[in-house]
Parts: C-alpha cells; structure tokens; sequence
C-alpha cells in the first residue's frame, strides 16, 4: 500500500500519474468530501495531521494519533471506502508546537508524539525541526541542530516501529528546513524566495550525512521527500500565486534529487487551477492542501446561516442557530488562536475572524457551543429544506456554487463547496 507513494517520482517521471494531494485537515466535512471524490476515482487518500490538531495531549482536536486513525478509520468504513487506502501522515512533527518551551523539554514531547503516530499506524513522517525553541539560537536555528533533531526523531520512529509485533514495514520521511509556518505565513504582496540550488545541495548533504552517522541508512533511503519553497504563499487576503520561471532552477534540479525522493510543497492553498497544474508539470508533485478547504467549509456554513435567516426567520416556532454570531463571541472569549495572527483595527479584525484565508475559525468549529449551533443549523435546514431556495438565489450569490444541480440537502451543499475547492488539486495530480 505505501509503494504508492515511494514510487510517486517513478509513477510521475513515466507518465503514470503527475502527483499527490496530501489532504491536511481534520474537518469531518471536508473529509467526508475527499473520501467521495477518492472513492468516485478508485483512488488512494493521503490525510495528514499536523502536531498542533493531534498529539499525546489531544492538540485542538481533542484526538491522539490512535483516536484519529481509529476516527478515519470509522468514517472511510461508513462511506463504504476501505480502510487499506486511506494513507495516514503526520505533518510538522517537531517542536514547533512547543516552541516557547525550552528546546530539550519540547523535543521529548515531540519524540512522545513521533513515536505515538508510528503505533497508530501513520506510514508518512514529516521530519519538522527547523524552528527553534526559547531557548535557542535567534532568529534562525542552525541546520546543523535541526539536522540532529531529524535524527533524533527518526530513530524514535524507527525503534517504535521495530517493537510493533508482527510489523515488517518502515515509515517514509520528509525532510526540509524551507518549511512555512501552518496556516498561511504572507505578510505583503509579492513573493517568497524560492529555495537555492546552493542551500538545497548543502541541507541534503548534511541531512544524509547526519543519518548515516547515526546509522541510520535504511531510513535515509525511506526519505521520499524534502520540503522546498517554488515562491508560493497565503495570507489573510493575499495569495502568492506560482510562477514557473521563477522556479525554473529548482524544477531543473528535480531530476538530481537522491533515488525516491521528491519535492513536497506546502501551502498551496488558493492556487489558480493552471497553476497548479503547473506546479506539477515543473515537478513539485506532492501537494499539501487544507486551510482553503475548511475555509470553502466556513463559506458554505455562511451560506447556509444566510439561506436559515431568509427562508426561516419569520418562523415564531423555529429557534435560529445564529452560528455567526455565536461564532464571534466564542472566538472573542477564546482569542489564543487568531490573536496572534490577524493584525488591524477593531473593524478589521472582526473581518479576519470569519473571513481571512488563513481560516484561523477553524480552531473554533469543535467548541461545545458553536458544533451545537451548527447542529441546530443543519437540523433547521434539513427539516424545512428545498433545492427551490439555492435555485432562486444561485445567481445572486457572492460565490455560487458552480454544479448546475442544486443539492438536495444542507449537508450536500457544503460537501460540493469543498468539493469544488478540492478538484483543481486532483485534477492536476490525476
């Protein structure tokens, strides 16, 4: 089942197969819609967690490794897609989530976690240890110690693989230092630097180097990827959209990379269709998506709150859900995760909560009151629902849904939304 992704770069190099979309979200909701659309496609799915949505202590999420594998697990089996081709990542597994703790307290929670992820059965491990911790080195952490981290994580990865009984199978790694922070990282128009030849030559050389001296060579040759930087990026209103000749240099390079290994590319979020298809043409042919999925989420609730105040607000015996609203109170009373990411005056911020691309609502969807606002939401909708309504207001709509058949239930709606979002992604991988 893994040989699909240790054999992406021979698959794409023959004609085979351009890409892989790795689907990284826990939204039940957008996974529901990317089981759907593997499913239609006889495909395999890749779904990746990071560290800050599962680890040993529930992350934002509320799940472990072993409750998320179980939880995919279960949804792929009540959608009728099999368990064996749903492929399980752990993404930006490192300190960064303990980043303002000192470095030797965040990497044992961060070799607990790598560890959990193998026992759980997560067959890709993204090596995530460019960021430093409060105590290190500022502002940029020396490659040298990041090198060591990998190693130190890739050898709890392979000791709890060994001691999984009657487990013959190794992970596969991603390594990279060129990796953006979650969630969408632009700050201003224009551009980040693609990554050198020269810095990718010397990370790769000392990255191998480190595996060998530790003894470490059958996971050397499991590195099926490294991260590297085209000059694509997200902010709150911004995109940064792909420019191969930009990328010329790196694309080139593509075919120097050692045995398996392939570029993985992070934050693609919001890319044009042609640019992805692009992007994969030019050899960056592993694709991370996720925060314009949840964010196509967020707009179909919107769109359904906006259809429930319409169609129903006039019904003394129907009880609104007022999600919106219920949705900025809760992110006002639990600011930590957007404070630090939206910037502005009262009136702006207000905006960014429910509107910026960085999707920073999605840390908010699973608070009690707000997933029982969304219930009585669907529940509303559901009981009083007619594919008239979507008909009558299609055209006027901010953002119509592009199928010409209107759903026939809420939950519908918001699984074409995503769907919508996704396919431009499968498309150019297919």
């Amino acid at each position: 089942m893994k040989d699909i992704l240790f054999d992406l770069r021979s698959d794409h190099l023959a004609g085979r197969r351009n890409g892989r979309v790795a689907i990284c979200s826990i939204r039940r909701e957008v996974l529901a819609a990317a089981i759907e659309s593997a499913r239609s496609c006889n495909d395999h799915l890749l779904v990746e967690a990071t560290a800050n949505q599962i680890n040993q202590f529930g992350g934002y999420s509320g799940m472990t490794p072993a409750a998320f594998a179980a939880y995919m697990g279960q949804l792929a089996a009540s959608m009728g897609f099999p368990r064996s081709r749903v492929l399980l990542g752990a993404d930006h597994l490192g300190p960064y989530v303990w980043r303002n703790e000192p470095a030797e307290r965040a990497m044992n929670k961060a070799l607990e976690l790598v560890r959990q992820c193998v026992y759980a059965g997560f067959v890709k491990i993204h090596l995530d240890t460019g960021f430093g911790c409060i105590d290190d080195p500022q502002p940029e952490l020396p490659p040298e110690t990041a090198a060591e981290r990998a190693v130190a994580l890739c050898r709890a990865a392979e000791t709890a693989a060994e001691h999984i009984p009657g487990n013959d199978s190794r992970p596969y790694y991603v390594i990279g230092i060129e990796v953006p922070p979650p969630g969408g990282a632009l700050e201003a128009s224009g551009s980040p630097d693609v990554t050198s030849i020269e810095k990718l030559q010397d990370i790769l050389q000392l990255y191998e180097a480190r595996f060998r001296a530790a003894r470490l060579d059958s996971a050397w040759n499991r590195v099926m990827a490294v991260v590297v930087q085209p000059g694509i990026e997200f902010g709150d209103q911004l995109v940064a959209h792909y420019r191969s000749q930009c990328a010329r240099a790196l694309s080139l390079f593509h075919d120097r990379l050692p045995a398996h290994m392939i570029y993985e590319v992070h934050s693609t979020d919001y890319q044009t269709p042609e640019n992805l298809a692009r992007m994969v043409a030019d050899h960056f042919i592993l694709l991370k998506v996720g925060p314009c999925l949840t964010n196509s989420f967020r707009e179909a609730v919107f769109e359904l709150a906006r259809i429930e105040s319409e169609r129903l607000g006039r019904r003394r015996s129907v009880k609104l859900s007022s999600i919106r609203e219920v949705l900025e109170t809760v992110m006002l009373e639990n600011p930590s995760d957007w404070q630090s990411h939206y910037r502005g005056s009262e009136e702006r911020l207000r905006f960014l909560r429910s509107h910026s691309k960085r999707d920073r609502i999605r840390y908010y969807w699973s608070h009690p009151a707000v997933a029982g606002a969304f219930q009585l939401l669907m529940a509303n909708l559901k009981s009083h629902w007619s594919p008239a309504w979507i008909e009558a207001d299609r055209s006027g709509a901010s953002s119509p849904l592009p199928s010409d058949q209107p759903p026939n239930d809420p939950a519908a709606l918001i699984r074409q939304r995503i769907q919508s979002t996704l396919d431009p992604y499968l498309k150019a991988c297919a």
